[in-house]
């Protein structure tokens, strides 16, 4: 007895708590989230029994209020109607019974089935619902075809449809029938309902989505390989909730567990999109194990979704994206904007970089450029540019297009070319003053309708690029533009300093002939930041030993240069038959002043970001570092850390004495390297 009012006293208290808001017509509400227990620690647990999996809609029913849309769901009514009609419970059971004795050919030959595959929207379905009640296995065709009839909409038809849908009568009565007979149905037409309901924006908090959420979570050690990809292809996508985490959680289990019996690549990459960047390190390790397995088994599709894939985990397999980097390179013709784009971010994602694959790309696309628009082109020149590879051949085709239409680019378009061409340090030898000129062009036709920063960034890249048109530095170093800058928020305040500095200096060192004198104001440059640069070891001691044996010789290390250039070590020697260098300083430790007919080289050590990949073409502030560099009297000799890092000491000497000293030394001295 006393079990008995325990009972109807939770059972009126969890009744009382889901009536916070009433349901009204036309209304989009998304209700109060299924109070979820802690997901157990034992698989075993996760799942229930079969007689918990009976009970599982009237429990819920007490527990939360289902989205309804056409009224206030009567929950008195309803609960009433199951404690008193046991029979109205297993005359569901029978029902699904019977559907699932009947075979599929006459299933399929149903007045309800022959009439759904004629529907042309949800609409349509909901009125076919009313005409034939559908059975526990229709509704969940009914749902799957009314999500893939939106599918083949517009964006402003979807919308509609689905109010539509929404305000039907018939879509309360879809979804209950689909609550009550959720207990019923295969695992393959719960996870199918489920997905079908999320992508017709059903809210995910309803109670007939929890619903389903803790239906899938009792069945779930049932699930076949199907059941399992379909559900993991709708959580990847879903909001965070109790009754989610609980059920990735347990499909994270399961996949580990089931792992070695998974047949399909298009699964087994569904369930590691699902698992995402959470899954621990030793289940990434598993499943790529799993997918090296597999990989004969890859079609041209599964190889662009694995890169993908492994992007959304965060999981860098280089033995992965070799062998799909390789099938992608083989079979180009023919592969849609989309997905060669998607495998290109993917990569710039993973930071991973095959030249032959970025080549071959880069190839297609130049030797189809008319097919491809403005848009798409200047999208792959983006993501190249993302991934610091140079793609010759297309930046060398796009600038003649340029060139013979510039007023066809927009201002976003233009930004855009201005950065991918200056980052790059392309050079388009010939028609470099053509194209620089077009571009000056329609730059001065945008003036009147750019910001202050979108000028700079303008006037920034092409300072770059050497290239100097006198309508945008005079618009950008007028006062009233400069007050522009006077209110840049703090994060953006570096950025926009550094570019000020870029292009003072180009200003004073360049001296580009303008009709009159321009100069940055002090004011945006920006206070000169007291820099520490730590000095690098091995580079250090190469030096050093380079020098050991050179007579009239000086290094001095970590020199600033118009405080700005960090130059890392430099080296002044004499010139044949002229005063040691030694008697030309100060005193020891000031900035070098050579004296004259002494030769000064720079040393400068970068990373090998600093150039474009697979080349020893350095990119638009390294060019431009080594151009001002000369312009003030340096030999600048460039060595990245990996050459340094990756020799012994003894060969370092040696490749450094190649590259300074390159007269008196034989030419193959650099160190053999892996290719980054």
């Amino acid at each position: 007895m006393s079990l008995w009012v325990t009972e109807e006293v939770m059972r009126w208290a969890l009744r009382f708590c889901s009536r916070r808001s009433q349901w009204t017509q036309r209304s989009f509400p998304v209700t109060t989230s299924v109070k979820n227990t802690s997901f157990p620690s034992r698989l075993a647990h996760v799942w229930g029994t079969r007689q918990s999996q009976a009970c599982l809609a009237r429990s819920l029913l007490r527990s939360v209020r289902f989205y309804s849309q056409g009224g206030i769901y009567s929950e008195d009514l309803e609960e009433k109607r199951l404690l008193s009609s046991p029979p109205a419970e297993s005359s569901l059971q029978t029902e699904a019974q019977a559907a699932d004795s009947i075979s599929g050919q006459r299933q399929m030959r149903s007045p309800l089935m022959d009439n759904l595959q004629h529907c042309g929207s949800p609409s349509d379905v909901l009125d076919l619902t009313c005409q034939y009640a559908p059975t526990v296995r229709q509704v969940s065709n009914c749902l799957t075809h009314m999500w893939s009839t939106t599918k083949k909409m517009s964006d402003e038809q979807r919308r509609y449809e689905l109010q539509l849908m929404f305000e039907h009568p018939a879509f309360d009565k879809l979804l209950q029938r689909a609550m009550k007979g959720v207990g019923h149905m295969r695992s393959e037409d719960v996870t199918y309902s489920l997905l079908s309901m999320v992508n017709l924006g059903v809210p995910q908090r309803s109670h007939v989505v929890q619903t389903f959420l803790r239906s899938c979570q009792e069945k779930l050690n049932d699930f076949d390989e199907k059941s399992l990809s379909i559900l993991a292809s709708c959580l990847e996508h879903m909001e965070s909730s109790p009754n989610v985490g609980a059920l990735k959680e347990g499909m994270r289990l399961v996949v580990e567990a089931r792992l070695p019996g998974i047949k399909k690549v298009m699964a087994l990459q569904t369930m590691m999109r699902m698992l995402g960047k959470d899954a621990p390190l030793n289940l990434k390790r598993k499943l790529e194990r799993k997918a090296l397995s597999m990989t004969d088994q890859f079609s041209l599709p599964n190889t662009q979704y694995m890169i993908s894939t492994m992007a959304s985990m965060g999981f860098y397999s280089k033995p992965l994206l070799d062998v799909c980097s390789k099938k992608i390179t083989e079979n180009l013709h023919g592969i849609p904007f989309n997905r060669l784009f998607a495998v290109l971010h993917s990569c710039r994602e993973l930071h991973y970089r095959d030249l032959d694959l970025l080549t071959g790309i880069s190839d297609y696309v130049t030797s189809t450029l008319d097919i491809w628009t403005n848009k798409q082109v200047l999208l792959f020149l983006s993501v190249f540019e993302n991934l610091v590879f140079c793609p010759t051949a297309l930046m060398e085709a796009y600038a003649e297009k340029v060139i013979a239409s510039p007023d066809t680019l927009t201002l976003k378009d233009l930004l855009c070319v201005l950065k991918v061409y200056s980052s790059l340090n392309y050079d388009l030898q010939h028609h470099r003053q053509q194209f620089l000129d077009s571009l000056s062009q329609v730059l001065d036709s945008y003036l009147p309708k750019m910001s202050g920063f979108m000028l700079l960034r303008s006037v920034f890249y092409l300072c770059l690029l050497g290239h100097f048109p006198s309508a945008p530095l005079e618009q950008l170093l007028q006062s009233s533009t400069m007050e522009q800058f006077n209110s840049t928020p703090s994060t953006f305040l570096q950025n926009q300093e550094r570019m000020f500095q870029t292009v003072d200096l180009c200003l004073r060192l360049d001296r580009p002939p303008l009709p009159r004198p321009l100069a940055v104001p002090p004011s945006v440059l920006g206070d000169p930041t007291p820099r520490s640069p730590s000095v690098n070891q091995w580079l250090s001691q190469g030096l050093q030993s380079v020098l050991g044996d050179q007579a009239d010789t000086v290094l001095q290390e970590m020199v600033m240069v118009e405080n700005f250039y960090l130059i890392d070590g430099v080296i002044t020697k004499p010139l044949p038959n002229q005063t040691p260098v030694t008697e030309a300083y100060s005193c020891e430790g000031e900035e070098l002043s050579p004296a004259e007919g002494s030769q000064r080289i720079a040393i400068i050590c970068t990373p090998q970001s600093g150039f474009c990949y697979g080349t020893s073409n350095p990119r638009g502030p390294l060019a431009v570092k080594i151009r001002h560099l000369k312009i003030l009297g340096y030999n600048p000799v460039l060595v990245t850390e990996r050459e340094l890092q990756s020799v012994s000491e003894e060969e370092r000497t040696e490749f450094l004495r190649g590259r300074i000293f390159p007269e008196h030394h034989r030419s193959d001295t650099r160190p053999k390297m892996e290719q980054p």
